[in-house]
């Protein structure tokens, strides 16, 4: 790496980055988000990757793509065949769900004409996949949850191989989130344990706030594993993870059955087990368990709270926020910084169009740092989150050094939450030239918390007193829904 540092802009290697942002900006993706519902929720259980192999049957309906072919009244579990038809019936007996399946033989894309395409939708289930997603297949996925889609990954023990292909659940959906190109850097905040943990019933946290735990289904208290697996929760890589249900002696960050965050403008959950979906029922010769009614967990207000929350029903969950409505917006004016200074509060210098650092869009970008001598830049603007709405922050940020330590942090850029008065209500995340990377990279930070404030968000950049070190952003977004 070079050593060079700039004059009050600065000379840029191709190396490095580390990011964060969401989607919902200007996060140019090449398909438009979902489109406005005829009914409030669009949801697609998918069963294109062999979820009724084996003893599965993991499906809402054997009418599929429509599930009203086999009743369009159902009023029963058993009025659709399937073992999750449980789940499929209580959502459609609301009167304010659309529900569709993704057949055996399909793909998932998103952005074209087909009818399951999933920019159709507001929410996909992937309910314990047994066959790894295509390149394209993850692109479609990632893309959809960045502009705005729900996303509900269950999952089932390591080994759970039911088709014999080599690959289970846990290694399938892991396999999504740390292998695709859309954003490989864990995108959610959680990797998924390879553990077969035998029995028991978790335990819902205690937050009265939380949509997915008090939601219109009802209130959580407990869920079911009957051998599944838990999840490792990593808040520095996406501020917006959170466990919600936990193994007996877990907490925090280890042992979380139960979690949601959030990517882009999209939300996510995380279910460790099928067994909980499970209702009994279904086609012939499956050997089905009903975890659906257990009485000593409250599964079906888990599954349905959940599918309500991802699919925008509720402004609260994963993070917090308040409940009630929300107009969903991005709310940075001059996100890109294309406007030059407009609406932000800036170091003299830090926004331009110089050739020689890069915007990942358009010509202009914040480029706080990269002197090579000590200095501060800082880059700010003053934002007001409307009360009922869950927000998350976004922008990517590309970290270039000359310095070539592999342990000491010289530089540093500082993402945080101040108050009107200044006051550092949160420090987001840290970097510095040990991030240094190559590529812009997406991240995002939750700050539903801030609901009904006025806060600023602020960059500070301190770069030491040798060895440039640049920090460059572009394309932020403040998104509520």
């Amino acid at each position: 790496m070079l050593g060079f540092g700039r004059s009050r802009h600065r000379f840029t290697t191709a190396t490095a980055v580390f990011g964060l942002l969401v989607a919902g900006v200007a996060v140019q993706a090449s398909a438009a988000a979902p489109a406005a519902a005829a009914t409030p929720h669009r949801i697609l259980f998918d069963n294109a990757h062999a979820e009724t192999a084996g003893n599965a049957d993991w499906i809402i309906s054997t009418s599929q793509p429509d599930p009203l072919g086999q009743d369009s009244s159902p009023s029963a579990e058993t009025d659709w065949t399937g073992a999750l038809s449980s789940w499929g019936v209580a959502l459609q007996k609301t009167g304010d769900y659309s529900l569709k399946t993704l057949p055996s033989g399909s793909s998932l894309a998103y952005g074209g004409t087909s009818a399951t395409d999933l920019s159709n939708f507001d929410t996909l289930v992937l309910p314990e996949p047994n066959t790894l997603f295509t390149t394209a297949e993850k692109t479609a996925i990632m893309t959809f949850v960045k502009n705005g889609g729900g996303l509900f990954m269950v999952s089932d023990h390591t080994g759970a191989d039911r088709n014999s292909d080599g690959e289970d659940a846990v290694e399938i959906l892991n396999d999504l989130m740390t292998n695709n190109s859309v954003d490989s850097t864990d995108p959610f905040g959680f990797s998924i344990d390879t553990l077969d943990v035998s029995s028991g019933y978790p335990a819902a946290i205690s937050d009265s706030t939380n949509a997915v735990l008090h939601g219109s289904f009802g209130t959580v208290t407990k869920s079911l594993i009957a051998d599944g697996t838990t999840a490792t929760l990593k808040p520095a890589d996406n501020s917006a993870v959170k466990g919600l249900v936990y193994r007996s002696g877990y907490s925090g960050n280890t042992g979380a059955f139960f979690a949601t965050s959030t990517f882009g403008s999209g939300r996510v959950a995380f279910w460790g087990d099928s067994s909980p979906i499970d209702d009994g029922t279904g086609q012939s010769g499956n050997t089905l368990y009903d975890g659906w009614n257990d009485t000593g967990a409250t599964n079906a207000a888990l599954a349905l709270n959940a599918t309500e929350w991802l699919a925008g029903g509720s402004s609260s969950g994963g993070g917090g926020g308040g409940g009630g409505t929300c107009t969903a917006a991005q709310l940075l004016p001059n996100p890109g910084f294309e406007s030059s200074n407009t609406s932000w509060t800036a170091t003299s210098g830090v926004i331009t169009n110089s050739s020689s650092e890069a915007a990942r869009t358009g010509s202009y970008k914040a480029w706080l740092n990269g002197y090579g001598s000590a200095n501060t830049d800082t880059l700010s603007q003053a934002v007001t989150i409307p009360s009922g709405c869950a927000a998350t922050l976004n922008f990517y940020l590309h970290v270039d050094t000359a310095e070539t330590t592999t342990s000491t942090a010289y530089d540093t850029l500082k993402a945080q939450v101040l108050n009107s008065s200044g006051t550092v209500l949160s420090t987001l995340a840290t970097y510095s030239n040990l991030n240094a990377a190559s590529g812009y990279t997406l991240r995002s930070f939750d700050l539903s918390g801030y609901a009904g404030q006025t806060v600023t968000v602020k960059f500070t950049g301190t770069e030491g007193s040798t060895l440039q070190t640049s920090f460059v952003l572009d394309d932020t977004a403040l998104n509520v829904s």
